[in-house]
């Protein structure tokens, strides 16, 4: 190692913090996270770190005190002289919200990036953002991950045949065709047109499925409502199994409830959001030793081009 560093948890995944301090074999710094009667929330650190590499987990899902709570966390750090001040953000929250799509709306990504530039971050580390041109609203580096660095392997060692990967929307046509590629097989595409945010009206299936064992990727389910249609759809056009892979598992509303009830055969998510109750078809599989991989490249100045599949 370079530099001295600690790690520290947030409240919004300290599962995922001490599965990641678990495969670096490094305890989580004691910290005090207070929260007023109010709802206002205090960062304190128990034990110094000046001159230290400071990692702060935290996701930014809702609610937007998750978001509060790691700038506060960074501004803590950065006033008791941290070297350094790495967010690790598994979950980019806001990151929908990436252009202005209709006049007179915000750019919410990009005041997310300001806000976390403006407390002090000095690096942010995350997974499967909604847009890639995100990293360029930062000024400081982003080490951007994927989840496809957990699921291809998964399918080449699953023994599954006549695979076909679709990608539930156009807007995830590059995801799935990196999927595609590294599993040499066929590429089917959705388009589906909404009538208003959250509720799709139609959605078609560009592509053969037939006879094919079906992976649907995506990097977020949120309602699950898009994910349900191209399922039916796709085994509606004879497919033999739907299976669907997706980074971050929001699960709003009734979404397990949708997913219990629909074709699907199964559905594997990461551990970057927690699952809100056990779902019989919901597998969650952890990205933690790759985010600790990560850091001690980070610390160590090395290549993290090796995690990338192109």
């Amino acid at each position: 190692m370079n530099h001295d560093y600690v790690l520290v948890a947030g409240r919004a995944n300290p599962e995922l913090a001490k599965r990641i301090a678990d495969c670096l074999h490094k305890p989580l710094l004691s910290v005090d996270i207070l929260q007023f009667k109010d709802g206002e929330i205090q960062v304190y650190y128990n034990e110094s770190i000046r001159g230290r590499d400071v990692f702060i987990i935290q996701p930014t899902f809702s609610p937007s005190d998750n978001i509060i709570e790691l700038l506060i966390a960074i501004d803590a750090a950065k006033r008791a002289s941290a070297r350094s001040i790495i967010a690790v953000v598994p979950y980019f929250g806001y990151a929908r919200q990436d252009r202005k799509d209709k006049p007179r709306t915000s750019i919410g990504a990009k005041l997310m990036c300001n806000l976390l530039t403006t407390a002090g971050v000095s690096r942010i580390i995350t997974m499967d953002l909604h847009a890639d041109q995100i990293q360029g609203f930062f000024e400081v580096p982003v080490d951007h991950l994927f989840a496809s660095n957990v699921f291809i392997p998964l399918v080449k060692n699953s023994g599954w045949e006549n695979i076909s990967i679709a990608s539930p929307d156009t807007g995830g046509t590059k995801r799935a065709s990196t999927y595609a590629k590294a599993l040499n097989c066929e590429l089917a595409i959705g388009y589906k047109q909404r009538e208003k945010q959250n509720e799709v009206a139609s959605l078609q299936i560009i592509g053969d499925v037939k006879d094919k064992n079906v992976i649907l990727v995506d990097d977020i389910i949120d309602t699950a409502g898009t994910l349900c249609k191209a399922a039916a759809r796709i085994k509606e056009m004879g497919a033999l199994s739907v299976r669907a892979m997706c980074a971050h598992g929001l699960f709003s509303g009734d979404a397990l409830e949708k997913i219990e009830n629909s074709v699907l055969d199964e559905v594997l998510v990461t551990d970057t959001i927690p699952l809100k109750r056990p779902c019989a078809k919901v597998k969650v599989i952890s990205v933690a030793k790759l985010l600790s991989e990560i850091i001690l490249s980070v610390e160590d100045n090395t290549s993290i081009s090796s995690h990338y599949y192109v």
